[in-house]
């Protein structure tokens, strides 16, 4: 395995993480212990998880995955080798089974104060905003189109208050932002820096092969102002795994469970898929392997969130941190994305 630091902090974390949000839906409290065990063995130590989870969320399910991973650590004693991040879902249609009032103070002590209980931890290292109360253009939406009837006003001060609070009780040890977007993240900062209120380190939006978005604004946000991107979805719901293309997809696999997840489904995304998978297997590799190489080593990641339904793929992925792509292959991906760039935003 290979590790960095929490940017601004101390914090060693793997630059893979593991990512858990089919635990309680599409894998079992047994099955997600399993991953744990061998993400640990793998030197993994960073995990990723949200009060939503698991996806897709339902009111039967609401924060099943952050039990389980309660469960793992009452039950393993590993809580201390772990780095946890976990997040307080936005408000939405989505989520009105969680609650309606978005990130206000209640809510955020109400979030931190449940996913404690649920983890059976007493401090959070990274709490995360899943994603912005505003309307703005997330999950999939290309370009921002602005909406004057948008009855949300700034407070991202209010925010950042809320939660220094929250940070020197000692439940949180560090903040961050989840789909964000360049004008969001640079307020937090503005906030942060101006009346030193606590500063987000990391920001958790969706990167891959399909979805290079992030390298438009956010990629020099990140460098210049220090803020790691933990990327989502590198494997693009599994997409990039070729299982799609080849007919070899489990019956249980994602897309088949979940169709109306088609963000990295359309006809340009397939194209561009086919020819990356062409790439690979041109190279020894497995698209999955070429993939995830590619999204961990970039300047601006600080760990790459994996997920999978089996150990068989799970150690697979895991094992893409040894892979490291040499200046041929990268120049042949960027042919590619620059024919069909971000076919699935």
């Amino acid at each position: 395995m290979r590790y960095t630091t929490l940017p601004h902090t101390d914090i060693k974390v793997s630059k893979i993480c593991l990512g858990t949000m089919t635990w309680g839906n599409q894998n079992t409290q047994e099955e997600g212990f399993a991953q744990m065990d061998l993400a640990v063995d793998k030197g993994i130590n960073f995990f990723d998880v949200a009060e939503l989870y698991p996806v897709p969320a339902t009111a039967e399910t609401y924060a099943e995955t952050e039990r389980i991973i309660g469960n793992w650590f009452e039950k393993t004693g590993k809580r201390d080798q772990i780095v946890l991040a976990t997040k307080i879902a936005g408000p939405g249609d989505y989520t009105a089974h969680i609650r309606t009032n978005g990130f206000s103070k209640a809510a955020l002590n109400d979030a931190v104060n449940n996913s404690l209980k649920r983890l059976k931890t007493d401090y959070i290292d990274l709490y995360q905003l899943h994603w912005p109360e505003r309307q703005t253009n997330t999950f999939g939406i290309r370009d921002y189109v602005h909406n004057p009837n948008d009855s949300w006003e700034d407070n991202f001060n209010e925010i950042l208050h809320s939660l220094d609070e929250i940070v020197k009780s000692g439940k949180v040890r560090q903040i961050g932002i989840s789909n964000e977007k360049a004008w969001g993240t640079m307020r937090y900062l503005e906030e942060s820096k101006s009346h030193n209120l606590p500063r987000p380190i990391t920001i958790q939006n969706a990167y891959s092969l399909l979805n290079r978005v992030y390298e438009g604004d956010m990629a020099e946000i990140s460098m210049r102002e220090q803020i790691g991107l933990l990327a989502y979805s590198p494997m693009a719901f599994g997409v990039l795994s070729g299982k799609y293309i080849k007919g070899t997809a489990a019956n249980n696999a994602r897309l088949k469970l979940f169709p109306r997840f088609s963000r990295y489904s359309g006809n340009k995304a397939t194209e561009a898929t086919k020819q990356y998978m062409q790439i690979a297997e041109d190279n020894n590799m497995t698209l999955a392997q070429m993939s995830l190489a590619f999204v961990t080593d970039r300047p601006f990641i600080t760990s790459n969130i994996i997920g999978a339904t089996s150990l068989e793929q799970l150690e697979e992925n895991i094992d893409s941190i040894h892979i490291q792509l040499s200046p041929e292959i990268l120049s042949a991906i960027n042919a590619v994305h620059a024919e069909n760039p971000n076919p699935a935003p």
